[in-house]
């Protein structure tokens, strides 16, 4: 099952680089950060790599977090007293491998992705000689790297976490927000919050919709997000698309289901957010969505790529209020499996043994 990733006892102060190649925010950028802050609660010293003026960039300095710009030359200057360089994409992981070559720091990766690799045998490679561990954010990320060929023993499963409000919105907060996006206390609001791109699957979405107008008249979808795909999607007037959201607490608080339908997905970060929020989910039966909800008790599990089966959940959401309140407190309780304090000390914990393996390695 991969390396054990539990919290260590014995705290160490570790120097760390976190690597990111993207100049957009999407889960991966979401999941770098909310690492970076909860390794920061727990002592260490980071900088983040990104490519300058990205979001992760603005994001991080509004945060007080160290940040330099991304290039395999101004990294490799300032390895010199770093424990750990972690790569958070598949480019940043060339880069930090270029920038790294004969330096003593133990390499990691993070793989956020869970499709088979077109070449096998460099993902292989890679994974085995380019990094000294790799962080799987699912199990369904571990079998596909191990279906590469990775050996088992150089990764660890960490799903990534997620930051659980100590108190939810009350009715007057709960309408206000709903009021803000132009919705009435009739409507029953599904919403999505992702990039637009055929993976996540925001059509089936519209098109289990189209199949409800007759029979649930007062559903109305939220999408939030940019991308190539959002503007085929317009034209709608029950389908709001208000690109991106700034205040997600409020995007949340509108909600009544948060939808997740899903072609691939390494982990699910947007639904765990949903569910920590109070929001039950319906998802895609897909990657590492089973392994986050739990169907009847958190959410409801579909067949992907299935219209009717997401329009049929829908139906049992919106008909069953008291039934969709439990799940809404089922999903909360369910995302404090994986909160960010966890997932801080467990990828805490993987440094640390890959690190102490690379010291006796070398004598």
């Amino acid at each position: 099952m991969g390396r054990r990733s539990a919290p260590c006892e014995n705290r160490t102060t570790l120097s760390l680089i976190h690597i990111d190649s993207a100049p957009d925010f999407r889960g991966g950028q979401q999941a770098l950060l909310s690492l970076a802050r909860g390794l920061r609660d727990r002592g260490h010293r980071q900088l983040i790599v990104t490519p300058a003026s990205s979001e992760l960039e603005r994001r991080a300095r509004a945060e007080d977090l160290p940040v330099a710009p991304l290039s395999a030359l101004g990294l490799r200057s300032r390895l010199v007293g770093v424990d750990i360089l972690h790569s958070h994409s598949g480019r940043a992981q060339n880069v930090a491998w270029l920038a790294s070559v004969g330096a003593n720091v133990t390499r990691v990766a993070t793989r956020h992705v869970a499709f088979s690799p077109r070449h096998p045998a460099i993902h292989r490679l890679k994974y085995s000689q380019s990094c000294d561990g790799v962080i799987a954010v699912s199990q369904a990320v571990r079998h596909a790297l191990l279906t590469a060929g990775v050996e088992d023993d150089r990764i660890g499963v960490i799903p990534t976490g997620v930051e659980i409000p100590v108190t939810l919105p009350g009715p007057d907060l709960r309408q206000t927000a709903r009021g803000g996006f132009g919705f009435e206390d009739s409507n029953f609001v599904a919403g999505h919050m992702g990039a637009f791109t055929h993976e996540k699957g925001q059509e089936v979405a519209v098109a289990a919709a189209r199949l409800l107008e007759a029979a649930e008249p007062e559903l109305r979808l939220l999408l939030a997000g940019e991308g190539p795909l959002r503007a085929g999607l317009r034209g709608n007037p029950r389908i709001l698309l208000p690109g991106y959201i700034e205040d997600r607490a409020a995007f949340f608080a509108a909600l009544d289901v948060f939808l997740m339908p899903s072609r691939s997905e390494a982990w699910g970060l947007a639904a765990l957010e949903a569910m920590a929020h109070g929001v039950p989910v319906i998802a895609s039966r897909i990657g590492g969505l089973p392994e986050m909800i739990e169907d009847g008790k958190s959410g409801w599990l579909v067949p992907p790529d299935d219209p009717g089966a997401l329009a049929r959940a829908l139906v049992e959401a919106a008909r069953d209020r008291a039934r969709l309140k439990e799940l809404g407190v089922g999903a909360r309780q369910r995302a404090r499996c994986f909160s960010l304090e966890e997932t801080a000390a467990r990828t805490e914990a993987f440094y640390v043994q890959l690190r102490t393996a690379r010291l006796h390695a070398a004598g």
